[in-house]
């Protein structure tokens, strides 16, 4: 329920000289804090991703959050990561693997950024936009 506990996961943790973690897992109240809990013993800052975690209940899962919170966890979310890492829309070497993530699973986010895209980039006439969509639905 630890794999801070594991040798080779935790060797190779270690192995990365970065004192930096981010953690999101299946079972907020164990598999998830435990780890946190002892990265955070061990001098690491660590962030979990709340909502890429799930526990047993509601109830349970927030207990835990609040838990590894007040131990001195950063929580944030997946699309704030996702965000850090793309840093802004002008990178264009992630740009579309991270814009279609954020339409795919973004919610309204992710609709604001398609319809952004669409204004800017324009399906050409009969394809899909414009005036031609229009007329195909009067």
């Amino acid at each position: 329920m630890n794999v801070w506990e594991d040798d080779a996961a935790h060797g190779a943790v270690i192995a990365t000289g970065r004192k930096r973690i981010l953690i999101a897992g299946l079972l907020t109240e164990a598999c998830v804090s435990f780890p946190v809990l002892s990265g955070l013993r061990d001098g690491f800052e660590v962030f979990v991703i709340a909502d890429a975690c799930g526990g047993l209940t509601s109830v349970s899962h927030q207990l835990a959050l609040n838990r590894m919170q007040s131990a001195g966890a950063k929580m944030t979310s997946w699309l704030q990561v996702l965000l850090e890492f793309q840093r802004d829309w002008t990178r264009h070497e992630t740009y579309e693997s991270a814009r279609s993530i954020v339409v795919d699973h973004g919610g309204g986010y992710g609709i604001g950024l398609a319809y952004a895209r669409a204004m800017i980039h324009p399906a050409p006439l009969g394809q899909g936009g414009g005036p031609a969509l229009l007329q195909a639905n009067p």
